[in-house]
């Protein structure tokens, strides 16, 4: 019923009645059915309130919206509120059975780790014996079927969609990423968190947020949601992390590697081919690579810990996980050349990547680092990020990642900017990202190290609004094959 639809959403008019059955929830005028209640959105690209006609025709037989129209049908039921997608969010709730209150659901926000995180996780709690679901950048799943992923964090309706499958299915935990885009557009809404982890925040994402304190906001707002039955962890050691419990009901819990935390871990021994950590006193081999990683792991451990798992069980379960696809995704070829794959898209997440080799590496090869920017986005941090490449490498090859709508010799004009007259001579620039990854692999001797930055697990290339196939993890193997390398 459409009254029941509606519990909990702060209606500020309602024109006909609500003692209606609906058929379905949409807030795309183009898949209204008979029966549908259509929810009128404002997007960033369009606004919901212009297709509210165009839903009626299609079936809707009730509308929410933040203005009523002007023209009426009377057989039609309108209900106005405040904030259309706060509503929706709510909405989704209710009209699949609030699943989020039926699984234990933890949410991880920060700018990077997010993937790795709920990946380990979900994994972690597989090896444990637990029916489990995922949302991640990557893909969905519940547990070993996946779902193709197209959002960070799907929108409300598919969200809740997924968790009612999650709970059918019998998942007792799910593990999510939540993005600061989702936050803000109230596509986590009226969802039910168990707990909540923050990994760190750094320049990302201000061509949306505009500046990097509504950036924080965004994140601490999740924050700030959660019930007083919830657990909110937060890295210790990120000058934020302590912003993001301030205003919570929920319990505050912390942990770190440099100040004093909840849950603390120190590494012991760091290679190309693992970690070898103390994390509470007890010494563990995990088969991640890097300080960066070694926080994830910390995270991870900390999140299972708050949901109730036996700290000896977690510790060996942690030893025998693998890395993450397309993060510090490494292959060897057979003349010694070292190739790394990594998802590495922001200034921060580029440096750890560069600090990891540095600490893994002899000194004497040369550190090769191939990069590029996305386009139709945050376009300020791409000389930055060019900066970095050539602070850290012995050569760089700035190239393409998706240019989409952008014109690709913008993006590469915007990030030599940020190559110093002193690093000229060591950075090359090939559009074409194949062939910058055959110039790398042409220009190595045995030893080297070759990152291939920015895209990682991604399988496309965006050009122009079309995605082709690109993997660069592939290509990098396909040519050492070719080249004999």
């Amino acid at each position: 019923m459409l009254s029941d639809i509606l519990y909990k959403v702060k209606l500020e008019e309602v024109i006909g009645s609500t003692h209606m059955a609906i058929s379905s929830v949409t807030f795309d005028s183009r898949t209204v059915k008979k029966d549908s209640l259509f929810v009128a959105t404002s997007g960033i690209n369009s606004d919901g309130h212009s297709f509210i006609e165009k839903a009626i025709e299609n079936g809707a037989i009730a509308v929410v919206c933040e203005l009523l129209p002007l023209k009426r049908n009377e057989s039609v039921t309108y209900v106005k509120v405040t904030d259309s997608s706060l509503a929706l969010g709510i909405i989704a709730c209710n009209y699949f059975d609030n699943p989020s209150e039926k699984i234990k659901l933890v949410g991880i926000t920060g700018t990077n780790g997010k993937t790795t995180t709920v990946t380990l996780l979900f994994n972690l709690f597989r090896s444990l014996g637990y029916s489990v679901g995922l949302l991640s950048t990557v893909h969905n799943k519940i547990n070993n079927t996946v779902i193709p992923a197209t959002h960070t964090t799907p929108d409300a309706l598919v969200l809740n969609e997924l968790l009612s499958t999650m709970v059918e299915q019998g998942c007792e935990f799910a593990f999510m990423e939540v993005s600061s885009h989702a936050v803000v557009q109230n596509r986590v809404a009226g969802i039910s968190f168990t707990g909540a982890v923050f990994s760190n925040i750094t320049h990302d994402h201000l061509d949306y947020h505009k500046t990097f304190a509504e950036y924080i906001k965004a994140k601490k707002k999740f924050f700030d949601n959660l019930p007083n039955t919830a657990f909110a962890l937060t890295n210790r050691d990120d000058k934020n992390g302590s912003v993001m419990l301030q205003n919570t009901k929920a319990n505050t819990y912390t942990y770190g590697l440099r100040n004093v935390a909840d849950y603390k871990c120190k590494i012991i021994e760091n290679h190309l081919n693992g970690l070898l950590l103390n994390i509470d006193g007890q010494e563990v081999w995990v088969k991640l690579i890097g300080t960066f990683n070694a926080y994830n792991v910390l995270a991870v451990y900390a999140a299972a810990v708050l949901l109730k798992q036996d700290k000896t069980n977690i510790l060996t379960a942690l030893s025998n996980l693998n890395s993450v696809e397309g993060r510090f995704q490494y292959i060897k070829s057979p003349n010694g050349v070292i190739g790394i794959v990594d998802y590495a898209h922001t200034p921060d997440a580029l440096k750890n990547v560069l600090e990891t080799i540095k600490d893994i590496r002899t000194g004497n090869e040369q550190v090769i680092t191939l990069i590029g920017c996305g386009g139709d986005r945050d376009s300020t941090k791409r000389p930055v990020m060019a900066a970095i490449a050539c602070e850290y490498s012995t050569k760089v090859i700035l190239t393409s990642d998706n240019p989409r709508s952008e014109d690709p010799e913008d993006i590469l004009n915007q990030m030599q900017k940020g190559v110093s007259p002193v690093d000229v001579k060591k950075t090359l620039r090939i559009t074409d990202r194949r062939e910058a990854i055959k110039t790398a692999l042409s220009l190595s001797n045995s030893g080297d190290i070759i990152l291939v930055a920015g895209k990682g697990h991604e399988k496309y290339q965006e050009i122009k609004g079309v995605k082709h196939p690109f993997d660069d993890f592939e290509i990098l193997t396909e040519t050492i094959k070719t080249l004999g390398i």
